[in-house]
């Protein structure tokens, strides 16, 4: 077999794989539907946790969950699947973003660094910045 009907079979067969993994939903982002699914979902690994509040972010991807004693839990969607965390101010650097109801967090966690996070209102926002008070920072992004 010549190398240019190799290379076109391999390319082919890569191709097809990739499109087969897109069309059977292998590419879609999971979503949390309402406040109740976040909370499900974080129960799931959390279940002795028991959460007061849920902030979910505009796009519906992202939600904070207050769950006491200075603690913030995370449901926030990966691909098709949730990654969930507890955290402290300690752990993050929170600083509110020049766009309207964003705030920027970056975690010390090497496994997720966090990320924009843009909520529906105004209040959610705060609440969150106001939850980890102390380690808030400026907008430039630079930790306080």
């Amino acid at each position: 077999m010549s190398l240019p009907v190799l290379v076109a079979i391999v390319v082919l067969g890569i191709a097809l794989s990739v499109a087969a993994v897109h069309f059977t939903g292998g590419s879609k982002t999971a979503t949390l539907a309402n406040p109740d699914q976040a909370l499900s979902r974080f129960a799931e690994d959390f279940p002795d946790e028991m959460a007061t509040a849920v902030r979910l972010t505009a796009d519906a991807r992202t939600a904070f969950l207050d769950v006491g004693r200075g603690r913030i839990g995370i449901v926030n969607s990966i691909g098709a699947c949730f990654l969930t965390r507890i955290v402290t101010a300690a752990d993050v650097a929170v600083s509110h973003s020049d766009e309207t109801n964003t705030i920027l967090m970056r975690l010390m966690d090497f496994t997720w660094k966090g990320g924009r996070f843009r909520f529906a209102s105004a209040a959610d926002a705060q609440a969150l910045l106001d939850a980890f008070g102390s380690h808030r920072s400026n907008s430039a992004g630079e930790a306080a």
